[in-house]
Parts: structure tokens; sequence; C-alpha cells
């Protein structure tokens, strides 16, 4: 493929971008995307996270970009505009926050601005930790919860997720931890999210890269027309991937952008 093809960047941000070793963005992807950038090339950060957390862990006052697909595809924000939405119907999130209750384990619900975690125990400590995030404001959840929830998270092992995922209509899982899990809709990921934006400006997914190390990445690496997995990846996106870089605190991300031509 021709550089020239390549007009957006969608990337991870979770060990694609920003490191959990360092605890920052490596400098070299810092002046790779700024090179990208006045390229004309856009760039967009596709998370697991709601637009709160993302800004939490500060990489939005580093990093120049053009939009997010945040909540492993449930929105995508252009500048202050959620040009796409697709939330979670409220029977599936009750059903959830029963067996949460029953099975005694955590359960993050996360809204367009906001999260909410109705137990903490050490599995959400540690999750949180690795990722070097905070858990949320904990609340407890009635029994039917009547906000608008885009993505769950549930801090338990595959074997309390085997007993709850099959009763979750049109849902399916993609572990990050060993006790944790987030929950989402089966026709949902990041590659809706970034399909609503290709729409949004008139390109197509010969147009666009993606970049990704984790599962909740493979549906975006196979809907790009160039996809990288991090050398840090894990085995299942490797396979998906068109090349594999170098892991991310061995600038694995900038060497992306020089492999494909995008940068000098």
């Amino acid at each position: 493929m021709k550089k020239h093809d390549i007009k957006i960047i969608f990337t991870d941000i979770d060990m694609t971008l920003y490191s959990h070793r360092t605890k920052r963005v490596p400098e070299s992807a810092i002046k790779a995307i700024h090179e990208l950038r006045k390229k004309g090339i856009k760039l967009f950060l596709c998370s697991g996270r709601n637009f709160y957390l993302i800004r939490k862990t500060g990489i939005l006052d580093i990093i120049e970009y053009d939009g997010l697909i945040t909540m492993n595809g449930a929105n995508a924000i252009i500048g202050d505009k959620i040009i796409y939405k697709y939330p979670i119907p409220s029977e599936v999130v009750d059903a959830l926050i029963k067996f949460s209750k029953r099975l005694r384990f955590g359960l993050t619900l996360i809204e367009e601005n906001e999260g909410h975690i109705n137990y903490v125990d050490d599995h959400v400590i540690s999750a949180h930790e690795k990722y070097g995030t905070r858990f949320p404001q904990p609340r407890s959840y009635p029994d039917h919860y009547d906000r608008v929830v885009y993505q769950m998270i549930a801090f338990c092992d595959e074997l309390d997720e085997s007993l709850f995922l099959p009763h979750l209509k049109n849902c399916k899982s993609a572990r990050w931890d060993e006790y944790a899990v987030d929950i989402m809709l089966k026709d949902s990921d990041k590659a809706k999210g970034i399909l609503a934006v290709l729409q949004y400006y008139g390109y197509k997914p010969e147009n666009a890269m993606s970049l990704g190390d984790n599962p909740n990445d493979i549906e975006m690496l196979q809907f790009t027309g160039i996809s990288v997995a991090m050398g840090n990846a894990i085995k299942e996106v490797k396979e998906v991937a068109d090349y594999i870089t170098d892991d991310i605190d061995d600038d694995g991300w900038a060497k992306s952008m020089k492999h494909f031509g995008l940068i000098d």
C-alpha cells in the first residue's frame, strides 16, 4: 500500500501509545504524531475507557489528536460533538447487576461522562493498579438501573464469566485482566466507531491505519487498510495484524510509522 493512501490513524491507548511501565507516552511517539499531523494525517485515540477516564490519564494534554473512539466503539467523538452512540439496553444492564449481586463481584457501569462501581475487592484494586487507574465512585445499584450505559466491566474470573455471559442477550466479552472483563454488545466494537468516523470524513477503510495490543483491538485491526500489532501485543492480535512492530517502550509506535513511510 502506498503511503498517500493513509489519511487517518486509529490507535489504542493502553500499552499501545501509553506505557504502563513508564507511565508515559514515548517521546518518539509524540514527535511522530506531530509529524503526521503536519502532513495532514488525522489521529484518533481508541479506548475501552470513556472520555472521563481517558482525560484522567493526562494523555489528552500531551497528544495532538482529532477525535476519540471511546468505550470500545460505543461513542465516536470529533471535537466536542458525539457523532455516534450505541448504548446497552437497560434489560441487559439489569441482568448483569443481578449476577454481580449474586456472585459477589465488582461491576463498573460506564456512562457517557462518568462511571460507577458497586463493590470493591482485591480483584478490583489489583486490576486498576496494573493499569494505573483509580476505580470509579462506589455506589449501590438498584435492581433497575435507569441511566444510559455504554459499557460494563465485570471484575471476576473466567468461571464467573461463564455463568453469566450466556444469559446476557446479544453480548460478548473482551478480557483484559485475569479478574477483569469488558462486557459489550456483540455487534459493538472499535470498528463500528471507526466506521462512523470514516463516513463523517468521506474516507474508506483503506485510507485508515490502526494499532493495538489487546483482544478489544482485533475488530479494529481487521477493519482498517493497514493494521499494526505492538511487539508487546498478545498472540491473537499479532495473528491478525499486517505488521508487528517493536514493544511500546522500544519506540514501536514511531517505528511502525517509519516502516510504512508515513514519517521520515
